[in-house]
């Protein structure tokens, strides 16, 4: 066994090395957690002022939210509902993809989709926004018990 300068770490070294790992750790998780709700609440607020600027108030025959305006997932899936309604009256209970090519209603039915998709994919949008601030939150909470695992024991 070759002989080296070191000295062994002695156990309460090996000990406080740790515990500043699993600080350091613990901010690392936590600053992550602060990206990730301040990602989440950002984007949430985007696409809420986006639907705002598009100035879409839901349809008034529609059954929840009817005549508010369009700026947050109730009231975009809302409206992408009675979209859905008034298509399949246009098109006679049939989608686009039904329709005769030469149906006048066609295109319209067309739009309807369009639309809805659009709608629907903003309510995704407000769903993962929310689900990334929540996940930024526990990341923070679990960052703050790692540092406080960290911590001298108090002798």
């Amino acid at each position: 066994m070759a002989e080296t300068d070191e000295a062994p770490a002695t156990p309460p070294a090996r000990a406080a090395r740790k515990q500043r790992g699993v600080r350091l750790i613990g901010v690392i998780i936590g600053v992550l957690g602060l990206v990730f709700l301040v990602a989440g609440v950002g984007t949430y607020a985007v696409v809420s002022m986006t639907l705002a600027d598009e100035d879409i108030t839901v349809s008034d025959d529609a059954d929840w939210f009817a005549g508010q305006e369009v700026r947050g997932p109730f009231t975009a899936y809302s409206q992408a509902d009675i979209i859905a309604e008034h298509a399949e009256e246009i098109g006679g209970g049939k989608t686009y993809a039904e329709l005769d090519q030469d149906d006048p209603n066609r295109a319209t039915v067309m739009d309807a989709s369009f639309l809805r998709a659009s709608l629907y994919t903003s309510v995704v949008a407000f769903g993962v926004a929310v689900f990334v601030a929540v996940m930024g939150i526990v990341l923070m909470l679990l960052g703050w018990a790692l540092v406080r695992l960290g911590r001298p024991a108090a002798t």
